[in-house]
């Protein structure tokens, strides 16, 4: 089967402008934008067939390109990043079989939770898949935090017995208060900005319209489930590893802290 990753990056983000063109301080003092350490991840993966990225601003496309990554400019009017790696698909002239998301906030994914998807969806009859993990007190008070702090940041999930998605949320969920949370931890999922679709699924998204959910919620992924497309949670494992996204340019710090225990 062949397998295109693309990762799609946008200048005019409505919490973070410029996001993808940000410095990470990683644990040697070195800056590296967030873009490219997200570039550099998808150099990790050995089971892609190809790797691009996918921007509408002739800034990032530029900026890429001058360290080494291949970039295909895509129209402005796309909504979000699915779309945008959707239209990336389109202009390839090599069929592909798979198609990953690996979206430019998320530089701390593993590696190892896209081989993961790759292969659910490879043995399950499931079009969309996505992974997600336990939340821990640590990943759970920071969750909590922000909600408190009035930010708009990581996405949670609850799903069926068999890793079925029923709803995404920039809320915590299932309800968790601070009183009990040593005792709901266990019970709340953080979503990784990740999936992986065969190419039918994801050709299918251009031609769905933005139902009410996804709008309120400014989640992409909610779009399939509205329309009746099961999406697949793969509970990952971090193996000791810490996880956070940058929605908000006070993420930095978390990540920075991060990496310098990896």
């Amino acid at each position: 089967m062949k397998i295109l990753l693309v990762i799609p990056a946008r200048y005019q983000s409505s919490r973070f402008p410029g996001k993808p063109l940000v410095p990470i301080r990683g644990p040697d003092g070195k800056e590296i934008s967030l873009i490219e350490r997200t570039w550099l991840l998808a150099k990790e993966i050995k089971r892609i067939d190809k790797k691009i990225i996918a921007t509408d601003d002739m800034r990032i496309k530029e900026f890429c390109e001058n360290f080494g990554a291949e970039v295909c400019l895509t129209s402005e009017k796309l909504r979000n990043g699915s779309e945008r790696v959707a239209e990336a698909l389109k202009m390839q002239q090599n069929e592909f079989d798979i198609v990953v998301n690996l979206q430019g906030d998320a530089p701390l994914t593993p590696s190892w939770v896209i081989d993961e998807l790759i292969n659910e969806l490879k043995n399950s009859d499931y079009n969309v898949v996505t992974p997600v993990f336990k939340c821990d007190e640590v990943g759970l008070t920071n969750l909590l935090q922000d909600r408190k702090s009035g930010r708009v940041g990581a996405t949670t999930v609850v799903f069926d017995k068999k890793g079925k998605a029923l709803y995404f949320s920039k809320e915590v969920i299932p309800y968790t208060h601070e009183n009990d949370m040593k005792e709901k931890q266990k019970q709340v999922y953080h979503h990784i900005g990740v999936y992986a679709y065969k190419s039918p699924a994801l050709k299918s998204y251009l031609q769905l319209q933005p139902g009410y959910l996804e709008v309120q919620e400014g989640l992409e992924q909610l779009r399939f489930i509205e329309n009746g497309i099961s999406v697949k949670c793969v509970i990952s494992s971090l193996k000791g590893k810490d996880f956070w996204e940058l929605n908000n340019p006070s993420d930095i710090r978390i990540i920075e802290e991060i990496l310098k225990r990896y």
